[in-house]
């Protein structure tokens, strides 16, 4: 395979697992309070520090898909002369979102293993020089906003 060939399968991999995150992080942030959908998109570049810029033509879908689906719904209300559609978790929603992160977690931690032995017998790198990726739901579940040099040390990471 050429690498202009193998960018863009890597490039199709990574925006499918993208959009099983980010539907798992709108669920993730309906469940701490309702928003509307450009709320969602703002707070999910935010709290990913820019790494996921979900457009409108990514997030609207999921959350027609979550609605019809039964795990979140929406009603309209007006906010400063707009009609906007604000979005609230369900119960079959947050237990589904109990469930995917449970799930989650263990692919996680999984992968993580498999990551650390790829490492350690083909990159003959030591267990402790070995990196461990960022959990994808961090930004989600983070309250308190990181300090500068938590952010750099991230980065560095």
């Amino acid at each position: 395979m050429k690498p202009d060939a193998e960018d863009q399968t890597t490039q199709n991999w990574m925006k499918e697992a993208q959009k099983g995150y980010i539907r798992l992080g709108v669920l993730m942030l309906l469940s701490k309070k309702p928003a509307h959908g450009y709320e969602i998109m703002k707070e999910i570049n935010q709290r990913t520090q820019g790494f996921w810029r979900p457009t409108a033509g990514g997030v609207y879908p999921i959350l027609s898909d979550l609605e019809k689906s039964g795990f979140i719904k929406g009603h309209w209300e007006t906010l400063k002369n707009r009609r906007l559609k604000v979005y609230i978790i369900t119960k079959s929603g947050d237990a589904i979102l109990k469930r995917a992160i449970r799930k989650q977690t263990e692919i996680f931690t999984n992968l993580s293993n498999l990551f650390s032995e790829f490492a350690r017998d083909v990159l003959n790198m030591e267990n402790t020089n070995i990196p461990m990726p960022p959990s994808p739901f961090t930004p989600f579940l983070q309250e308190k906003e990181l300090s500068l040099v938590e952010l750099e040390q991230r980065r560095k990471h």
